[in-house]
This record gives structure tokens, sequence and C-alpha cells, in this order.
């Protein structure tokens, strides 16, 4: 299907050359884009994360602050407030991989201490001078994102001279601070942020030219599900039918070389993503 493409981190390995890895999207928050605070309760959270294991989800992404076009910054103290009991509690029931969405050292400290072993920083290790050795030293996996600019005004005039080659440039970048902060190498991952500072023209530049994202042949990670970005293309604004098209950029970006997809819909995804694979394997 591809090269061999392995994400190591603690006891974990994850061969992604085979098989793809589905993260379901937890939102603790009260203003997701996408949910609308539906699973800002934590027993409606941990509910659903175990309705997305039973789905397919290997990794459940647990974020407390919302960075959807516009959102305003929101204090540690009220970020751990939301996800910390959650992780603990996802823990507790059901032996699942669990990722902190989090730009804050302080919350994925208390993060990990409470069952997480991925960081996952939209800011890609720069919103926080301590989140890279916080990583090196838990020997968490880390997913670097791409963001130009910050949630609040990221999408109010984005610009780049060429998007696919300044992304791959942040990619080298971080890679390197990463090393140099201990970070196994092989523990790292990349997002090219899609719909973080990106305009529609942007988002399909990346998704066009994914392999030219690969960076030390690491996991690319991939979220497009429910962003704003389908609906330009499809022209509609009901949330219900953005699913379709994401559901196939799953299958197209999987045979394009994408590894960790980024979902709210764990079920559709995950089918698409082992249908996509049965055929590619075959056509080796």
């Amino acid at each position: 299907m591809m090269g061999e493409r392995v994400w190591k981190f603690r006891d974990h390995t994850f061969d992604l050359s085979r098989h793809g890895l589905i993260m379901g999207v937890l939102n603790v928050t009260p203003d997701s884009f996408s949910d609308g605070g539906k699973f800002f309760t934590a027993e409606k959270a941990v509910e659903h994360g175990l309705e997305m294991a039973e789905e397919g989800a290997q990794i459940i992404d647990v974020g407390g602050e919302s960075t959807r076009p516009g959102s305003e910054r929101v204090a540690a103290e009220e970020e751990m407030r939301r996800v910390i009991h959650v992780i603990e509690k996802l823990r507790a029931k059901i032996d699942i991989l669990i990722s902190i969405d989090t730009s804050k050292a302080e919350v994925a400290h208390a993060a990990i201490q409470a069952g997480a072993s991925i960081v996952n920083d939209v800011t890609g290790g720069r919103g926080d001078k301590e989140m890279m050795p916080l990583v090196a030293e838990s020997k968490s996996g880390f997913i670097i994102m791409h963001m130009q600019g910050n949630p609040r005004t990221m999408q109010m005039e984005p610009r780049y001279t060429d998007v696919v080659s300044e992304v791959a440039d942040f990619f080298r970048q971080q890679h390197a601070r990463a090393i140099e902060c201990g970070i196994d190498p092989m523990a790292i991952a990349f997002d090219p942020g899609i719909g973080f500072g990106k305009t529609l023209k942007h988002n399909l530049e990346l998704l066009a030219h994914l392999e030219q994202l690969r960076v030390h042949d690491r996991p690319l990670a991939i979220g497009v599900s429910r962003k704003s970005f389908l609906v330009k293309l499809i022209d509609s604004s009901d949330m219900e039918d953005r699913l379709a098209p994401a559901v196939a950029l799953t299958s197209l970006l999987r045979a394009r070389g994408a590894d960790v997809f980024r979902v709210h819909d764990v079920k559709e995804n995950a089918n698409a993503l082992r249908v996509t694979e049965a055929t590619l394997q075959r056509t080796k």
C-alpha cells in the first residue's frame, strides 16, 4: 500500500502503512462549531467517548477549549475543569488511547496524569514554551499542527506565497525544535491544520499535495470533518450535508497517504477507511 511508516510512543507502536487510525473528536465545550455544546457535561462526554470507541475509534481526542474561527481563549483552570474528569472516567472504563487537544502545557500535564498519552497541539508547540519539554519528559505522542495566526483572527485574511511549501517548512522547523527538546522523533506526527488560517483554495492545495508535506516520513493527521470549507464546495449550510464529503475525503486521503483521521462521525469514517484499505491492499 505504501512504505512502512511507524508511529511509536510509550508502549504503543502503530504501523500506519497497514492501517490508518480514526481519532474521535470529543469537544467538552459550550461553544463547539460542530456540536454546539452537546457533550459539555462530563457524563454526556464520557458516554459519547465510549460510543465512539464502540464505533471504531482508536483514539479519543478530548478538548476543553474551542478553536473555531473567532473563538476566545479559555483559562487553563477552566480548561482542566472541563476535561480532566472526562479523561479519568474514560481511562477507568475503557482501554483506549486518549489525546488531549490543548496548547497549554499545564493542561497537557494534568491530562497526561489523568490518562492521556498523546498531545494534540494546534499551535504546533509554539503556544507554550513548556509544551515540548513536557512531551519529551512524558514520552507522549505529539501531533504538531500548523495554524496561521490564532483562532480568534486566523480566518480574517490568511495569506501565503506557497501554502504547501510554507506548511512543510513549518513542519521541518518544529521537527528540529522537538528533537532539540528531547522528543523521540518516532512519537511525532504532523497536521496541516485544514481551516486554521487557510482559505478554501489553501485547503484544497494542501489536500491535493499531501506527500509534499511529509517530513522525515512522519505520519500525517488530517481533520476535515464538518469544516466550513465543505459548505463552500457543496453549496449547503446544513451540518448534516457535510458528512458525505468528509467520508469521501477519508477514503481519498488515505489513498493519498494520510494516516490519522480526526472525525466527529466515527462509524461512517471508520467503515470508509477499512473498505479503502482492503481495496488498496488488493492493488499491491
